[in-house]
């Protein structure tokens, strides 16, 4: 039932291309024909009347060297990457050009150059530098930390008096 409903569907689709193409001719350029048996891949068109169909009664008649080739170039169907409609050739150059320098060259190039950029924030220096004081205040016998890092003159702390009951974390 369902392959009917496709195949009705399919049908009524076509018809109404073929009423939109009789009205508006300029559109023919732009729409490339797709074969009937392309149209639905699951159904298999069965002809239960004795009449030869027109691909039979083709297939039964002599095919000249030249009706072949012309055959063959008017059926060979393209599907566009939507950079030219007109020229294949064209078409897929652009295509390739635009994914090759869209991929590689934004995506992975500047990729690799931001993981290389230098440390924007000078995260790596301050810690290196921090290795190199405590080496240095190591191998000079003083302690890591002073205890007098900021001069006590420039700050004046309140009295226990003024502090009174208030909780000091540390």
């Amino acid at each position: 039932m369902a392959n009917l409903v496709r195949l009705s569907a399919n049908q009524l689709l076509r018809s109404g291309i073929v009423k939109s193409l009789a009205k508006n001719p300029r559109l023919v350029k732009v729409i490339v024909p797709i074969p009937r048996a392309a149209t639905i891949p699951s159904l298999r068109f069965v002809n239960t009347s004795s009449k030869p169909t027109q691909a039979q009664a083709s297939a039964s008649s002599p095919v000249t060297q030249q009706q072949s080739s012309t055959d063959v170039a008017e059926t060979k169907y393209w599907i566009s990457w939507g950079f030219s409609d007109e020229e294949e050739w064209l078409d897929r150059l652009l295509a390739h050009l635009t994914f090759f320098f869209g991929l590689t060259i934004c995506i992975i190039l500047s990729g690799a150059i931001f993981c290389y950029l230098p440390d924007p924030k000078c995260r790596d220096w301050a810690q290196r530098e921090a290795y190199l004081r405590l080496r240095y205040r190591e191998d000079h016998g003083l302690s890591p930390i002073d205890v007098n890092l900021i001069d006590p003159s420039k700050f004046t702390l309140p009295s226990d008096e003024e502090l009174g009951d208030t909780e000091i974390i540390i």
